[in-house]
């Protein structure tokens, strides 16, 4: 299986629509090597906006600059880009529903050296609960790519998490995203998991795993939390024995808030695996932290056998 890196993909995909299309801006918080906007930079400088540490102020440059006809894409790590940000976002972007798409990278636990400070683990409860605001989460480099893509021409204000780490593919290369719509990852009969992000990966080895012990596992990427196809959700848990959720993410106002919203009123057992109320912190690897805050290959088994029963 294919490793990428959805950061690099990114940086590389700006470029490719930066070539198609003269609309086409990126604005940057002083994080342009690490968000990999800086390959946007070294191929059109003149369409390049080095804000520093100033995300409200750049945030506001970038509506204006939607006023005027471009396509503006805003970098910073995710819990500058939700966080400090907020007002600009809400007042000055979401209200009027600007073509601005807000790029947060080394989202959730990814960026496992820097701590609490540096680790967003309630950017999607903020960006989903703004009227107006659109809010995807890639699970792998194909994703990340079709997904940056489709934004190009999608109408009103966006929000796009980026994992800071290596990530397997699991959506096909060719698979062009669609805002809404839930993915069916692995067909399965007996457990269906709803993951985004990196879970999805973790979900599709958990799958591998239970499969040994007659587990049939279903894999969802549910890369649109914001719209979300509740229908098709809905139907995808149909004759199932349980759901779990799977989220990088805290477990309030994110995947596992959507899910329930979801099966509100249907007798089907769930479980959900995410960020208990609780900040991050600096460890010696993300392999480390995804341990210690329950988010695991180990711990998603543990749930759907427990669902199994």
């Amino acid at each position: 299986m294919r490793v990428q890196n959805p950061r690099e993909v990114y940086g590389r995909t700006l470029v490719e629509i930066g070539r198609e299309n003269p609309q086409v801006v990126v604005l940057e918080a002083d994080l342009g090597k690490s968000t990999m906007s800086c390959y946007f930079e070294q191929a059109f400088p003149e369409r390049y906006f080095e804000m520093g540490i100033a995300e409200a102020n750049m945030t506001s440059f970038a509506a204006g600059l939607s006023l005027t006809g471009k396509i503006p894409f805003t970098n910073s790590f995710a819990v500058f880009a939700a966080g400090r940000a907020f007002d600009q976002i809400r007042q000055g972007i979401c209200i009027p529903g600007l073509n601005v798409r807000i790029v947060g990278s080394s989202c959730g636990l990814s960026d496992f050296g820097d701590g609490s400070t540096h680790q967003s683990v309630e950017d999607v409860a903020i960006m989903r609960a703004i009227p107006n605001m659109t809010v995807l989460v890639p699970a792998d480099g194909n994703e990340t790519r079709s997904m940056t893509r489709a934004l190009v021409n999608y109408p009103g204000p966006v929000y796009m998490r980026i994992s800071r780490n290596d990530l397997p593919d699991v959506m096909p290369e060719d698979e062009p995203f669609v805002v809404g719509k839930p993915y069916l990852i692995r067909q399965g009969n007996d457990i269906v998991a709803f993951a985004n992000g990196q879970m999805v990966s973790l979900a599709v080895a958990a799958a591998d795993a239970v499969a040994d012990e007659g587990i049939s596992l279903r894999v969802v990427n549910v890369s649109s939390m914001k719209p979300a196809d509740k229908d098709a959700l809905a139907a995808l848990s149909e004759g199932m024995k349980g759901v779990v959720t799977l989220e990088e993410h805290s477990l309030i106002g994110g995947l596992a808030d959507l899910i329930r919203e979801v099966l509100q009123g249907r007798p089907i057992p769930m479980k959900s695996i995410g960020i208990q109320d609780r900040f991050g912190q600096s460890a010696h690897s993300y392999e480390d932290l995804l341990e210690g805050y329950g988010l695991s290959q180990k711990h998603i088994v543990a749930a759907v056998r427990r669902l199994a029963r």
